[in-house]
C-alpha cells in the first residue's frame, strides 16, 4: 500500500505501533502529573515504555538500522528496574500494613 508515496508494509505498521506506544507514555505521564497537581511517573509510564521500546528494537533490528538498534537496545534496562523498586516498595509498604 502506497501513503503520500511511502510504501507501507507489515513492518512499517508494526514501526507506527511501537512509536505509538512510547508515545503515549508522555500523555499518561502527563495526566497523573496533573490530577495529582504534581510531578509524577506512574506503573504504566514504565511498561508502555518497555513494550514500545521492544516492539521499535524489533523493528530496527529487521531493517538492520544500527542508530535505532543502539538507540533502543539499553532502554528496557532501567525501565525495568524502575519497575522492580515500584513493585518492592509496593510489597514492603502492604506488608507493613497487614503487620
Amino acid at each position: 500500500m502506497k501513503f503520500f508515496g511511502f510504501d507501507i508494509g507489515p513492518w512499517q505498521v508494526f514501526g507506527f505501533v511501537g512509536t505509538f506506544i512510547f508515545g503515549t507514555r508522555f500523555f499518561v505521564q502527563w495526566i497523573a502529573s496533573e490530577r495529582a497537581r504534581k510531578s509524577v511517573i506512574p506503573v504504566a509510564f514504565w511498561w508502555l515504555s518497555i513494550f514500545g521500546s521492544l516492539i521499535l528494537l524489533l523493528y530496527f533490528i529487521h531493517r538492520r538500522d544500527l542508530v535505532g538498534i543502539l538507540g533502543y537496545l539499553p532502554n528496557t534496562i532501567p525501565y525495568t528496574r524502575n519497575l522492580i523498586l515500584v513493585y518492592r516498595h509496593r510489597n514492603a509498604q502492604n506488608a507493613m500494613e497487614q503487620a
